[in-house]
């Protein structure tokens, strides 16, 4: 088969995103819509010298929802687990898992990407983040002064600086004496992954798309510059950047956005800009090509500005984790939870509204006059204590006003608690129902309402693990292995380790921990506190079924649910606490057995001290017999022996 041209590429392209959802179609329609309710943006139906009042229940359904799920996902530093599939692995899994944490929660910042994603995807039905591998130049400026011939040479050793500026200054002496002034960019290249949040109007979908990973189309456009894609590397005709275009500068979506704060005005940044500062919508489309002609399609990106065509390379992935809280079946858009609520919102308005003019008629009734009897401009000008004159009495009349029927308010409780079964937000969730917590309403059954309530907001959270966050911590994990250094160190758990993605397996299953299906972190903090109890009792009675590993385990896991993230701080593993080296126990050892020697031979010493003590004693006995013989002796004149 032949090779498709690079026009045939582009018309292709151009077809693809007419087509696809999200571009001006009724979907960004709904989208716009739901946004203005979030902002709380009149409907367009107001009466002028009436009520204008509009709810906000959109808004607080939405960030009543968004703070239980950002404790879910965001509140700790352990979002991913990664596990091993056997022995050997276990090590490099302990790694990745580790690595891929800490990406998500010290280098992306994953808290603020996850607050925007997760509020696009309550408010526009999906919501979308974009997760590639920056291998971006980064060039820094540099200013030097005063340096020496040799402090300047060896500067400008490097093959990565470059001079921008220089200048000399010699003194007056006998021996002149060079300084140098210079200024130097320093150009470096590191590696990482990024984690960007994609608006919901630059998102581009094929129609008959169930998932990112099966869509025949899928793109990202975005406004640029001629000068941020010359600093991209390519080469840009300012003249030709714009061409092709045939969507709007300022969407629908886009403008919505910037009307709360006034600054939704339309306008074209092309005219009148000079060169380098022109605009031009940049495409990069994810699709299915047979571009090398062998009969089999492949998936390729090709990124495109008007009618050029600026890369197009083979790719073996999309790199779009979305999602969605109420899915549809077989459909990639589902709904959102501004769906459910926006017309709740709009009646609640209503009823709102009604009430307000009512009591404008209650404070400030109408009456009825007799025309020629009354002074129109003192009853016109309303005051406390004016005088109304009047020719006659009883020429001024109040008009009576309708009360308002009580079923008004009930209306209004009515539709909070559709609210409530809609999206799972109650006022105990929001802790506002002074009545949860009566003298009759016992702690378990208060708990009981709150895990029912609860339920629709983890079903909510399932979702989202289950789909977008997995996602998103499988390509962290794809992207470390592939491009990662072979060698790198980073601060993990407090020390500095080596990570090596290379040895990473490709079949290691990566899974998020959301802590769902066991009641909320109140009730996992109870049910450990018994389990650790319990742990320590087993052990202090002897009992073999418990060991230091497991009641670490547990402490670790409770200190975890009372919100604090660095565990080694307060306990340590069993494994980890300090005892001596090999080398400490070797000069142990020889030191020991130094000691045993001199204890041998200072017990030798000891024996040869008694031994002589002993032959003394028995020397001076002997002294003592011979001494009583010779003094008989001498007495008796005659040879004696004594003893």
């Amino acid at each position: 088969m032949a090779k498709p041209s690079d026009q045939e590429i582009l018309a292709r392209i151009d077809n693809e995103v007419t087509s696809a959802l999200g571009y001006g179609d009724e979907l960004s329609e709904q989208r716009r819509k739901a946004l203005e309710y979030y902002l709380g943006q009149p409907f367009g139906n107001e009466v002028e010298g009436r009520s204008q009042v509009v709810d906000s229940t959109v808004m607080d359904t939405i960030e009543w929802i968004k703070p239980s799920l950002m404790r879910v996902f965001a509140s700790g530093d352990e979002i991913a687990k990664v596990h091993a599939q056997g022995p050997e692995d276990v090590p490099y899994a302990e790694q990745a898992q580790d690595y891929i944490n800490w990406v998500l929660s010290r280098q992306t910042d994953f808290f603020h990407v996850a607050n925007t994603w997760f509020t696009d995807a309550l408010l526009a039905k999906v919501g979308v983040v974009k997760v590639w591998w920056d291998d971006s130049d980064q060039w820094d400026r540099e200013t030097y002064t005063g340096l020496s011939d040799t402090e300047l040479e060896s500067l400008l050793m490097s093959d990565n600086v470059e001079v921008l500026e220089h200048s000399q200054e010699s003194t007056e002496d006998i021996i002149p004496v060079v300084t140098h002034d210079v200024v130097i960019t320093r150009h470096t290249q590191k590696g990482r992954v990024r984690i960007e949040n994609v608006p919901p109007e630059e998102f581009l979908i094929s129609k008959d798309a169930k998932s990112v990973e099966d869509a025949r189309f899928v793109c990202h456009r975005v406004k640029k510059t001629v000068t941020e894609l010359r600093e991209m590397g390519f080469e840009i005709d300012p003249d030709e950047i714009g061409k092709g275009d045939d969507f709007y500068t300022w969407s629908n979506e886009k403008s919505a956005r910037h009307a709360f704060d006034r600054t939704g005005i339309w306008e074209d940044q092309n005219v009148d800009a000079e060169d380098a500062l022109k605009e031009g919508w940049v495409y990069e489309s994810y699709l299915r090509t047979d571009y090398d002609g062998d009969g089999i399609a492949e998936l390729r990106r090709i990124l495109t500005v008007g009618n050029q065509i600026l890369e197009n390379e083979p790719v073996d992935r999309r790199p779009f984790c979305t999602l969605c809280p109420i899915p549809i079946p077989h459909k990639f858009y589902g709904m959102s939870v501004a769906d459910q609520v926006m017309v709740i919102q709009e009646v609640k308005s209503i009823l709102l509204r009604n009430l307000l003019d009512n009591m404008y008629l209650q404070n400030s009734g109408r009456v009825a006059v007799q025309e020629g009897m009354v002074a129109l401009d003192d009853l016109l000008t309303s005051r406390p204590g004016g005088i109304v004159r009047t020719k006659a009495p009883g020429a001024v009349q109040p008009l009576p006003t309708p009360p308002l029927e009580p079923y008004t308010f009930q209306m209004l409780g009515y539709m909070d608690s559709i609210r409530e079964e809609r999206s799972g937000m109650t006022k105990m969730s929001q802790g506002l129902d002074a009545n949860a917590l009566t003298s009759h309403t016992s702690a378990t059954q208060v708990a009981q309402v709150m895990t029912a309530a609860q339920q629709r907001v983890e079903m909510i959270a399932r979702i989202f693990a289950e789909t977008g966050v997995r996602d998103l911590v499988k390509q962290v994990f794809e992207l470390a292995q592939k491009n990662e250094e072979k060698e790198k160190y980073i601060k993990l758990r407090g020390e500095w380790v080596e990570v090596r993605p290379d040895q990473w397996r490709d079949y290691m299953d990566c899974t998020v921990e959301v802590g769902l299906g066991h009641g909320n972190r109140d009730q996992q903090l109870l049910h450990i506190s018994t389990m650790l109890n319990f742990a320590s009792q087993a052990m202090s009675g002897g009992l073999s079924i418990v060991t230091e590993e497991n009641l670490y385990n547990l402490g670790a896991k409770m200190i975890e649910n009372m919100g604090f993230k660095d565990v080694q701080n307060y306990i340590t593993k069993p494994q980890q606490q300090q005892g001596p080296s090999q080398e400490e126990q070797m000069a142990q050892m020889e030191m020991m057995n130094k000691q045993k020697e001199l204890e041998i031979k200072a017990a030798e010493v000891q024996i040869k001290a008694q031994k002589m003590q002993q032959e003394a004693a028995e020397a001076q006995v002997d002294a003592q017999l011979k001494a009583q013989e010779l003094a008989l002796e001498a007495q008796q004149n005659r040879p004696v022996a004594v003893g």
